[in-house]
């Protein structure tokens, strides 16, 4: 087993590892939003049940938060992390064989759950790992969340070629949806390894920074989960409709794929940008500084078409957006005993579930009224402003 002498091992443990982020989050959540214009209007979906497939995600994400602590209790989190990824790899397969809405709401439904087995699993397994080189365990961290941006680099590749090649086809968009569960099906597979070693790994011993007799409670947390709500409200809702507004906007089809690719570079390179940041903030402070740049982000394509400031708004938001989930697991991490880490991690899953089911409905709504599509990104920004109040009142315990 890696130990603290040996780095390059923990490195390619952590890169294996992110490949969990990249299924659940990346590919599983995200893709949705390059799928979307396509699917909208061949199958003639109003914004309201467009960003109603991305709420019953969430909501699904949001039950699988709920049940991943039992599921743990009964089976280690290696294993569920690789269940739950082959479980995201078939429903997104499925996803290709329906056109009625009803069906398609089921699979996204689903689809969530498994996301969520992975997601919280993996930061759990990334957080143990982080143990083993407690100096760098802000950038190990940050290496499995930014996992994501392959994911999303995956889709963004991949996804536009596909549509054109069956653009002929009818509903042509079933071959993206395909495509992307084989992506998912090759992470899995690769997943295996990490699993396999980590599932060895001991339970690490309590820190001298989280008392060993400390327990999870919501009341000492509270600023940091609502601030972190009202970040899963903002963020989804730019994550879902950005690319149909750049359409709107007149943005071509390789402008679309430059600036989804250039997004999820950015977050690949966000582990390295802000672990000095996660090492160091012991209360909510990161949340509250990466919240208030994600607002940033999320207002530039409602107030301007300008190319270089849209492109600009998509690699801030990269850089950024998984880093605020990479912040409240470090949260977690400094304050509680490791024996805690797993009901810290799933109560701030379960609340950024939580506003991830109200963000895309509303933004959506707002979208179908007259301001459109930029307004909803007006919503979205406030969000996450008002979650970065929140936050910065959030103290280290």
């Amino acid at each position: 087993m890696p130990t603290r002498d040996h780095p390059l091992p923990l490195l390619r443990l952590a890169l294996a590892l992110s490949l969990g982020a990249a299924v659940s989050l990346g590919i599983t959540r995200f893709a949705y939003g390059l799928l979307l214009p396509p699917m909208r209007e061949d199958l003639g979906w109003s914004y309201t049940l467009a960003g109603a497939m991305n709420t019953v995600n969430a909501a699904g994400y949001l039950i699988g938060a709920l049940a991943t602590p039992l599921l743990m209790r009964r089976w280690r989190p290696a294993t569920v992390l690789l269940a739950g990824s082959l479980l995201a790899s078939l429903f997104m397969g499925l996803s290709g064989f329906f056109t009625a809405a009803a069906p398609l709401l089921a699979q996204r439904l689903l689809a969530g759950v498994a996301s969520a087995l992975v997601f919280i699993t993996g930061g759990l397994l990334a957080a143990r790992l982080g143990t083993r080189d407690p100096a760098r365990s802000g950038f190990l961290l940050g290496l499995y969340y930014g996992g994501t941006g392959l994911g999303i680099v995956v889709s963004a590749l991949g996804v536009p070629p596909v549509l054109a090649a069956a653009a002929a086809q009818p509903h042509g968009w079933a071959w993206a949806w395909w495509m992307l569960a084989l992506a998912c099906l090759l992470a899995t597979a690769f997943m295996v390894w990490p699993a396999r070693v980590l599932a060895a790994l001991p339970a690490p011993a309590p820190n001298a920074q989280a008392p060993g007799h400390r327990v999870f409670r919501v009341r000492d947390f509270g600023f940091g989960l609502a601030g972190y709500g009202c970040f899963g409200i903002g963020y989804i809702g730019y994550m879902t409709f950005v690319i149909a507004l750049l359409r709107e906007q007149g943005s071509t089809a390789a402008a679309l794929t430059l600036f989804y690719a250039l997004l999820g570079v950015a977050v690949l390179a966000s582990s390295r940008i802000w672990a000095g940041l996660l090492d160091r903030e012991r209360g909510g402070g990161a949340l509250a500084r990466l919240n208030a740049l994600l607002g940033v982000a999320a207002i530039v394509p409602a107030l301007t078409a300008a190319w270089p400031l849209v492109l600009a708004s998509g690699l801030l938001f990269g850089a950024v957006f998984l880093s605020v989930v990479a912040s409240t697991t470090a949260l977690v991490r400094h304050n509680l005993p490791p024996a805690q880490w797993a009901a810290g991690i799933s109560a701030f899953t379960i609340v950024f579930a939580a506003g991830q089911i109200v963000g895309p409905t509303v933004v959506g709504l707002i979208a179908d009224g007259p301001g459109g599509l930029a307004r909803g990104l007006v919503f979205s920004a406030a969000a996450l402003w008002l979650g970065a109040l929140l936050a910065w009142r959030q103290r280290a315990l």
